[in-house]
């Protein structure tokens, strides 16, 4: 069994920083791209940044040059540093992880963490 689990969200004034982080525990042979997404009351859940085993990342155009996604193979973790945040930028966070579990790959998500920019 997969778990992923969020840390890091809360309540933040307009051009304040958060980091959020994201670890998958559990029994599994691999993780794939992992990525960060985000979910406004009444939206669609949105991507906002994913990265690669190898290092490589994507971003929204919306987060470009204020977030940035890292990520620890060795502690099956994913970061999530976010600068410069804007009221626009609240919404639950979740952060998805497919790994491959025998022959199979499946996506996991956590449970998501609240994040609220006060202007």
């Amino acid at each position: 069994q997969v778990q992923v689990v969020e840390f890091g969200g809360g309540l933040v004034q307009s051009g304040g920083s958060l980091r959020l982080s994201c670890a998958v525990f559990g029994s599994f042979v691999s993780i794939h791209v992992m990525g960060w997404y985000r979910q406004a009351p009444g939206k669609q859940r949105d991507l906002v940044a994913t990265i690669t085993g190898g290092g490589s990342t994507n971003y929204a155009d919306s987060v470009k040059g204020r977030f940035t996604i890292s990520r620890d193979n060795a502690k099956n973790t994913v970061y999530l540093q976010m600068n410069s945040l804007k009221p626009e930028d609240t919404a639950v966070y979740y952060c998805k992880a497919p790994a491959r579990v025998g022959v199979t790959i499946q996506d996991y998500w956590g449970q998501g963490t609240q994040v609220t920019v006060s202007s």
